[in-house]
């Protein structure tokens, strides 16, 4: 008993899954959720939410810091309830393909014989019947799959119409599984590398469960520069980086910028941003190195440095970029002179030479195992898409009264089918004469 009743449920659940309406109703849910995951700022911190979305107003009653930290709507696309929604639609894909689809399809291939109850859109036709060796070959001139037996026929064509909901399926199937696949073993670091220096993969902002790192990996900046328009704007920076491997051997080198990343075994290295750290300052005969502080001046980056003499007397060097001039202002904020870089000059007996200024560099390294499976999921869905605009025509055709009886249905294009039927039947009386 509690056998059978375990059973009955079982067919429900399926039975369910395979609904039409739910596996829509998940769909639009899904969509629904995706859109608010991309209009509320994901991942940031605390105090960001509480900042950007206070509780003062009917419409924060909703959407407020609270809720949104409460529900997971800062990381939605990794919560469970999230994941839970992808995994039924997911089981509802599969499950509706084996149980409707295939099925379906199977059905589209039989030899349909047997009495058949015509719907409105049907195509009903009467020639004289002469020779019935001769509509079949009309039907296999507009290229039918015909099939005889007796004095029946039934012919049908655009069977790949019928296979683009079953690829839209599988397609979508293939997207959820390399999607699912990337969150649990995808992760994404960044890294602010002064240049020269060397780097290991460390800072995360997101790891799936099952990620693991590349602990035989070095990286290091080389060089890296800035490309500027004529207005003294940035146009374009750039990192030349190398891969290591743990015996200090090179990998791969490579320069790359904003929408051209490195690419390496899985793992792709964009350019993010950068950043003036520090300068490399010699006084008399001594070089010290510097951290620099970046400040706004009329929404302009900008960088400073404090640097203080033994009399109490200081210099503010400020920099506003990396191949610019350097200009010197005394503690009441006068302007002394502007320097390039290994330009010495002297200010109280003392020689100061700028040698150089310290870039730092952004970069992003992200791996997604599931990346390519998304990218077949997407290039089925396209051509299934494509397909799905051919049309799925049967014919049926028996004789009567010394007439033959021709009817015909389609699924989509009735106009052009109705045409087609027409060529067909001044085809055969042409063939006939």
């Amino acid at each position: 008993m509690k056998y059978l009743q375990y059973k009955t449920l079982k067919w429900k659940i399926i039975k369910q899954l395979s609904n039409l309406n739910f596996s829509i109703t998940l769909l639009l849910t899904i969509c629904g959720i995706s859109i608010l995951g991309t209009i509320i700022e994901q991942d940031k911190n605390i105090a960001y939410y509480e900042s950007t979305y206070p509780i003062k107003s009917f419409i924060s009653y909703f959407i407020n810091w609270k809720n949104i930290l409460y529900f997971g709507l800062d990381h939605v696309y990794t919560t469970w309830w999230f994941i839970l929604l992808i995994f039924l639609f997911f089981c509802s894909l599969i499950i509706c393909t084996f149980s409707q689809q295939l099925p379906s399809l199977r059905n589209s291939r039989h030899w349909k014989f047997m009495p058949y109850s015509y719907d409105k859109n049907t195509v009903i036709s009467y020639l004289p019947i002469k020779s019935f060796i001769n509509i079949i070959y009309s039907l296999n001139y507009h290229n039918y799959y015909v099939f005889q037996r007796s004095s029946k026929i039934y012919g049908y064509k655009g069977l790949i119409g019928r296979l683009a909901p079953i690829f839209v399926h599988i397609s979508i199937i293939i997207t959820l599984t390399g999607n699912i696949l990337g969150l649990f073993t995808g992760f994404t670091s960044q890294e602010i590398i002064p240049k020269g220096e060397i780097f290991h993969i460390q800072n995360f902002i997101k790891s799936g469960k099952y990620s693991h790192l590349p602990y035989n990996l070095l990286g290091k900046i080389d060089d890296f520069f800035i490309e500027y328009n004529e207005d003294s704007s940035v146009k374009q920076f750039y990192s030349l980086i190398s891969l290591l491997n743990n015996k200090n051997e090179n990998l791969i080198q490579q320069k790359i910028y904003v929408n051209s990343p490195l690419k390496f075994h899985g793992l792709t290295f964009y350019q993010t941003s950068w950043n003036l750290e520090g300068l490399k300052i010699q006084l008399d005969h001594q070089l010290v190195q510097q951290k620099l502080q970046e400040i706004k001046i009329n929404n302009i980056r900008t960088w400073v440095y404090n640097f203080n003499f033994i009399n109490h007397k200081s210099l503010f060097f400020l920099i506003n970029g990396l191949n610019n001039k350097i200009y010197i202002y005394n503690s009441s904020g006068k302007l002394l002179q502007n320097i390039t870089i290994n330009e010495t000059f002297t200010i109280n007996n003392h020689k100061i030479t700028i040698k150089e200024i310290i870039p730092s560099t952004g970069i992003q390294i992200k791996t997604d195992p599931g990346i390519y499976i998304v990218y077949l999921g997407f290039s089925i869905l396209i051509i299934s898409i494509a397909t799905s605009y051919l049309s799925y025509s049967q014919v049926w055709i028996n004789s009567k009264k010394n007439t033959i009886n021709l009817r015909g249905i389609t699924n989509r294009g009735q106009l052009t089918f109705e045409e087609e039927l027409t060529k067909v039947e001044k085809y055969y009386i042409k063939i006939t004469i």
